[in-house]
């Protein structure tokens, strides 16, 4: 997990997208208007108690509400936006007797909804007004077809092959009943009203069409907590998200999303997604010291550099030894087995959160990591790199998979339409 997942925290310079909201519902940004200006004054001026000595690279939390994501745009939002410190995963089951029909009007209901509260705004009929004082808070939400989705459609003849189950692993314990579903809903915010908001708007447009499945809430690091933007850690305390795909590499789409061209047809600049519940042992894993936590991952834990030396982003000497002739990497280290150049090039775009569900009656925790994972093609993606694992991770034995699921994720919706209607209506 150390070497792979998704990390990212929105800088300053990165810009904000201030599209203008639309519908007939009001702004919560320009609802705020003069006032929201004034407040941004006086964020400024009790910066002088909060944030002067703060280095410029820190993340004021005055502008966290403020960023908005675009909701129409080419690949659906929440995959290659910046992670969020909160999050909610959730499958649906459509009920009895609805098929295409129905399918495709909720898909009509969660597009418009998701457009109307990632702009912003509010004053829906039957609004819980739970966010109303709140910026869009990068609120993103993503959809997503499960296998079993087009048998209660009619529409098995569109699923892709790339949707067939996944094999199944040996370190799998898998809940089937916190596992799979008809369709799957991710929903991200820097704010933890704004994202439960949006999930009990999900939840009333489903009515009599779905009912949930199972839910996942989450968790991550929030903007501006740390002084400088920084790759993230896990509940491990481990650096997490070191070696992801990033954007701008020239192979990035190909590997992370069907192609505009790509079959079948109303899977264009789509991708699929792994989610995962990982479980972590974190009682056993703690009783580790430094020394053989670094040697089970293969990086320093308080910089995420290699132990083959560096810093973070040097790239892995596999080969180098020690004195005694010992690889500094073990053989069977996390970060070692998890690089695409060790799988044939399989890549995968991580962008997960880390959960706690409480305490069991033992005094363990139920803490962890909600494994989400974007690929063109799992077969070319997450198999083959999650077989490797079970075949020798030293991380294996801290860890247990305790839910699953594979969901095709179509492309963004244009204006005027629906994601999924490619699909539904095609």
């Amino acid at each position: 997990m150390a070497d792979t997942s998704l990390s990212q925290t929105r800088t300053p310079e990165e810009p904000r997208v201030e599209s203008a909201a639309s519908g007939t519902g009001i702004s919560r940004r320009r609802l705020l208007g003069t006032a929201g200006a004034t407040g941004l004054v006086l964020g400024a001026a009790g910066g002088a108690v909060g944030y002067a000595s703060a280095p410029s690279g820190a993340t004021p939390l005055t502008s966290v509400g403020a960023t908005e994501v675009p909701f129409h745009v080419k690949h659906q939002p929440g995959i290659t936006d910046p992670l969020q410190s909160r999050g909610h995963l959730l499958t649906f089951d459509l009920a009895p007797g609805a098929g295409r029909k129905e399918a495709a009007a909720l898909l009509r209901r969660w597009s418009d909804t998701a457009r109307r509260l990632m702009a912003g705004e509010f004053g829906a009929e039957g609004d819980s007004d739970v966010a109303r004082d709140a910026g869009p808070s990068s609120l993103t939400l993503t959809f997503g077809f499960g296998h079993s989705f087009f048998a209660r459609t009619g529409l098995e003849k569109q699923r892709p092959a790339a949707l067939d189950p996944l094999p199944a692993f040996s370190s799998d314990r898998l809940d089937r009943t916190r596992s799979d579903g008809d369709l799957w809903v991710q929903i991200g915010a820097d704010d933890a009203l704004v994202a439960f908001h949006a999930l009990r708007a999900v939840q009333k447009d489903a009515g009599a069409a779905a009912r949930v499945r199972w839910q996942m809430n989450g968790f991550n690091r929030s903007p501006g907590a740390t002084a400088r933007p920084m790759t993230t850690r896990n509940l491990m305390g481990q650096v997490d998200g070191t070696r992801n795909p990033k954007t701008a590499e020239p192979d990035f789409d190909e590997r992370i999303f069907v192609p505009a061209q790509g079959e079948p047809a109303w899977m264009a600049n789509g991708s699929y997604v792994v989610v995962r519940r990982i479980r972590m042992l974190l009682d056993d894993w703690e009783k580790l010291s430094l020394r053989k936590q670094e040697g089970v991952i293969g990086r320093r834990k308080a910089d995420g550099a290699p132990l083959s030396g560096g810093d973070e982003t040097t790239k892995m000497d596999l080969e180098k030894t020690d004195a005694e002739g010992n690889l500094v990497v073990p053989v069977n280290a996390h970060a070692r087995i998890t690089r695409p150049d060790q799988n044939g090039g399989a890549a995968m775009l991580r962008r997960p959160f880390s959960y706690h569900d409480g305490i069991d009656a033992d005094g363990t925790p139920d803490a962890g990591l909600l494994f989400v994972c974007w690929q063109a093609d799992p077969l070319r993606g997450f198999v083959p790199v999650q077989r490797k694992l079970d075949r020798g991770d030293a991380l294996t034995p801290f860890i247990r998979h305790e839910a699953s699921g594979l969901f095709a994720v179509p492309g963004g919706a244009a204006e005027g339409e629906y994601v999924g209607q490619a699909l539904l209506e095609g």
